[in-house]
This record gives C-alpha cells, sequence and structure tokens, in this order.
C-alpha cells in the first residue's frame, strides 16, 4: 500500500487511525468495493465501475451517497497524492450502523475509504486449480463485489500453496462459474465464450467490456454455460480482470487444455487499442473541464 489514503474525501496518511471496531461494516463484511486499474494518471472504466459499487450497495443495503463525478474527482486526489499514474487502487464503502454490536459515536452512515498500491506482475500465464461447490448460482447475492471476501482468499492461498496461481469455481450445477478474483473465457474457433451470469459469476468489468465494447473482425464473444470438459476441448482458456486485462492458462487441473493464443492475442490488442482511446478522451475530457473554469 501507498503512503495515503483515501477517507471520506480526505487524503490522510496511512498510517492515521481513522476506523474503529464499532463501524459495524468492518466486522461483518458489510460493505462493497471495485478495484479500479489506474493507466496513465486515468481510472479506467470507472463509470462501470461505480455503477456496480451503487448496484451492489442496494442489494446489500448499504448506504452510497456518493456521486460519479464526486467520487472520480476524490479519488484522482488520492492518484496524485500518491504519485501513482500505473497503479491499482482499491476503493470500498462500508455500512457503519445497525445491528447489536453498533458502537458509540458513530456519526456517519458510511465510510468511504480507497487506497493505491503496485501493479502486480501477473507473468506470462496462470496454472489454475479447480473447487467445487464454491459457488451458489441461485443465491440473491450470487455475483455481489462485497467485503465478506474470506472464501476466495481462502480458495487461493489453498491453491496457491498446492503450487496453482488461482482457483476455477465451479457452482452447484458443476458448471465454471469464475475464479477467485477474475472471469474465465475459453475460444473456440472464431467464437469466445464466457460463463453467463447466471452461473454465479461476478459481472467483471473486463468482461463487460469484452462482450459489448472489444470489437475484432471474424471474433464473436458471447456467452454460454461452460463445463471443465468444455474447458478441456477448447482452443484456449484464459481470465481476465482489471488489474490481468486478458491472461492464458497454462493449465488446469486434472484436465489437459490446448493453448492456441491466436484468437486471445488478436482480442489482447483491441482491448489495448480501447484503453488508449479511453485514456485519450479521459484527458480531453479534463482539460475541457479546466479551460472552463
Amino acid at each position: 500500500m501507498h503512503r495515503h489514503v483515501l477517507h471520506n474525501g480526505v487524503v490522510r496518511e496511512a498510517s492515521e487511525r481513522l476506523l474503529r471496531p464499532g463501524q459495524v461494516g468492518f466486522l461483518n463484511g458489510w460493505g462493497v468495493f471495485s478495484t479500479i486499474r489506474v493507466l496513465h494518471g486515468v481510472l479506467f472504466a470507472f463509470g462501470r465501475h461505480w455503477a456496480r459499487m451503487r448496484h451492489d450497495a442496494a442489494l446489500m443495503r448499504v448506504p452510497f451517497p456518493i456521486g460519479l463525478q464526486e467520487m472520480e474527482a476524490a479519488l484522482l486526489r488520492l492518484v496524485e497524492a500518491n504519485q501513482a499514474h500505473e497503479a491499482t487502487l482499491r476503493v470500498a464503502v462500508v455500512r457503519n450502523r445497525g445491528g447489536t454490536w453498533e458502537g458509540p459515536g458513530i456519526e456517519s452512515d458510511c465510510d468511504l475509504i480507497a487506497f493505491t498500491t503496485d501493479l502486480t506482475d501477473w507473468g506470462k500465464g496462470v496454472k489454475l486449480a479447480v473447487t467445487r461447490q464454491a459457488r451458489h448460482s441461485a443465491s440473491a447475492f450470487a455475483g455481489t463485489k462485497i467485503l465478506s471476501w474470506s472464501q476466495n482468499l481462502v480458495w487461493l492461498e489453498e491453491a496457491q500453496d498446492r503450487g496453482f496461481d488461482e482457483v476455477i469455481l465451479l457452482n452447484e450445477k458443476g458448471q465454471v462459474s469464475e475464479c477467485t478474483s477474475a472471469n474465465l473465457f475459453i475460444s473456440e474457433g472464431s467464437k469466445v465464450w464466457t460463463p453467463p451470469l447466471s452461473s454465479g459469476c461476478l459481472p467483471g468489468v473486463t468482461r463487460d467490456l469484452l462482450l459489448h465494447e472489444v470489437r475484432v473482425a471474424g471474433i464473436e464473444a458471447g456467452e454460454r454455460e461452460l463445463t471443465l470438459e468444455d474447458l478441456q476441448r477448447a482452443d484456449e482458456v484464459f481470465i481476465t480482470s482489471t488489474t490481468r486485462e486478458l491472461l492464458p492458462a497454462l493449465s488446469v487441473e486434472g484436465i489437459r487444455i490446448n493453448r492456441d493464443e491466436a484468437v486471445r492475442n488478436s482480442i489482447q490488442a483491441a482491448f489495448t487499442q480501447y484503453e488508449e482511446a479511453y485514456v485519450s478522451q479521459a484527458r480531453e475530457r479534463g482539460h475541457k473541464r479546466n479551460g472552463s473554469k
């Protein structure tokens, strides 16, 4: 973590004591969060991250009193304070009130907290373990990105202890849902498939961009229920996330997979072009706002 954090709109030293046990969200994991790529000083795809957080906050009954532009401006102040122009940013909205264990003197319904850290080097690919019964697709809270993340961390740590990098999580039907912090795709000829949201997976921002924004001539992306057998038959398996972009699977526990990288390489090139255009447009909007003051 870098030197400064954002606490309710104010940039503070990370060493400061800003939180208390009586803020119920911290002891109960009652809050929502998102992880954002800071790209050339721009919060990449921020509007999509904000919209997902607001949606999940409403589902989880977490107060979410901050608008898109206000949150973006506050997060950019943190980026500048840390000089984190190429970084990973984590932002959370945590519920403070409710239940038996609410502490005295709590003044606000929620806290907005953000911090930045250096980018992770994910290497050239991932070795994927498999965990069964790890997602319940019919749950009302399936696909929400909430602070109660400890199960994912346990599955990931156990997999890493066994020499893997990430974990494919299967749902109660035995279908592929997602990884602990990434979505999963396969390629079959000119088709690219990812599990539908009905599998219990999180609606990742990179996933959404690949399905609806990033276009490659001759390649079609869509949703389809997937099994481990589908992964074995595929031309390639890869995972996606905000910080990984498109990362190939080197192996999958228990099955043999193919590694034809042509389709993923083409999509990655188009995704990089999309990122560059996004940054350019964001900077242009910033110049216009500053010029109008």
